[in-house]
């Protein structure tokens, strides 16, 4: 037996950090607050979808995660994964009310995200979804500006067929 414990916030965040959906169950069912925030103001949902963990983050929606949280610069778990990439985490967000239009603190969204990155199976979804192509981020620039500014051609035909 050890002598001294994990505190469970530490627990949640290293089964999200994993993917690990038995331990993030078993502390859900022990009541553990699935919306804390670690020092960056990250929550559990955001790690978890962060490393593409799709079953953690259904686990963690589950059990009333917020969808929207936002971190310390204003991210939400959605603006992570059209960073990433991960499509299926997207719909998963979106079917669950992520708002698409939360700007974090430089003014950015999703869509931005996706479109600067060059995400663009994750810019099509943003915009099947209703994205805004019209809100700008703290320089001026919209979705579609990104797109023209970085050159990527696939996204730009995207918004020029909406």
């Amino acid at each position: 037996m050890s002598f001294y414990s994990i505190p469970p916030e530490y627990s949640l965040f290293d089964a999200a950090r994993k993917g690990d959906v038995a331990q993030l169950n078993e502390l859900i069912s022990k009541g553990v607050d699935v919306n804390m925030k670690n020092d960056k103001g990250f929550t559990p949902l955001v790690v978890a979808t962060y490393g593409g963990h799709l079953e953690a983050a259904k686990a963690l929606l589950d059990a009333n995660a917020e969808i929207n949280a936002q971190d310390a610069s204003g991210n939400t778990a959605l603006m992570g994964i059209c960073f990433k990439g991960y499509e299926d985490i997207a719909e998963l967000l979106i079917q669950h009310g992520a708002d698409l239009n939360l700007q974090n603190s430089n003014g950015s969204t999703a869509l931005m995200f996706a479109t600067l990155f060059g995400r663009n199976k994750l810019v099509k979804i943003m915009l099947d979804h209703g994205a805004d192509t019209s809100i700008q981020d703290e320089k001026g620039l919209t979705a579609p500006a990104l797109a023209h500014q970085q050159k990527n051609e696939e996204a730009s035909k995207l918004f020029a067929e909406r």
